[in-house]
């Protein structure tokens, strides 16, 4: 008789690294000064854990700015640092991403149907395009704290509105641990995604250090 309880199978369509797409849609320095609902230094903390989170699991990442030859200036130049090679998709007016051609033949050219999308504002750059891409039928995953509102207001209702249409609300470090899937792969390698854990999610990192303090034989009482 076959066992039907199999390690880390399960019936849910989990993200992967084959099988998930990265958008960070206006993430610019003008704009940043808008954000409300949470310190600048944590939103750009999310923003950089979700980014590094796609660096090191090698998803597909496609950046987009709007205006950023004026007040909304340009992307965070941590992103231009974390992702050399991408060329940034520069809109000129259209404030829906996804309906700016050059944005929507990028995603096109990924391959990839799950797609984990963040945006300046959660009103707009990131309601947006996710309910446009669901409806087309993606697999859409909002990182709402690498996403920005103006205030709390426009937070919860841009959850309850994805939420309604069928996008999946999630935060940075949830989707890294499902790409993750097993500490084990983490660790054979010498830890190397928990390292960005350990500087995005502090709490967590705090939680490392002790272990491997015990690990090395730290927690000892000093000898008289």
């Amino acid at each position: 008789m076959t066992d039907r309880y199999l390690e880390n199978i399960g019936p849910s369509d989990v993200l992967t690294s084959e099988n998930a797409a990265l958008l960070l849609i206006d993430h610019q320095v003008g704009l940043m000064q808008l954000i409300r609902d949470m310190t600048p230094e944590e939103f750009k903390n999310n923003i950089l854990g979700l980014a590094k989170t796609a660096k090191h699991f090698k998803l597909p990442v496609i950046l987009t700015t709007s205006r950023d030859y004026g007040p909304n200036a340009p992307i965070l130049p941590e992103l231009k640092q974390i992702f050399p090679d991408v060329t940034v998709i520069r809109r000129t007016g259209v404030i829906n991403a996804w309906r700016w051609p050059a944005f929507r033949r990028a995603v096109e050219e990924t391959g990839r149907k799950k797609l984990i999308i963040a945006g300046i504002s959660d009103g707009t750059c990131l309601q947006f395009p996710s309910l446009d891409a669901v409806k087309e039928g993606f697999d859409v995953h909002a990182v709402i704290d690498a996403s920005g509102a103006v205030s709390t207001h426009e937070r919860d209702a841009t959850i309850a509105t994805l939420s309604q249409a069928g996008v999946k609300i999630r935060n940075w470090w949830s989707v890294g641990a499902e790409l993750e899937a097993d500490w084990r792969r983490d660790e054979s390698q010498g830890w190397p995604y928990a390292m960005i854990f350990r500087e995005h999610l502090v709490s967590w990192g705090n939680l490392l250090d002790t272990s491997g303090a015990y690990a090395n034989n730290e927690m000892l009482p000093p000898k008289e």
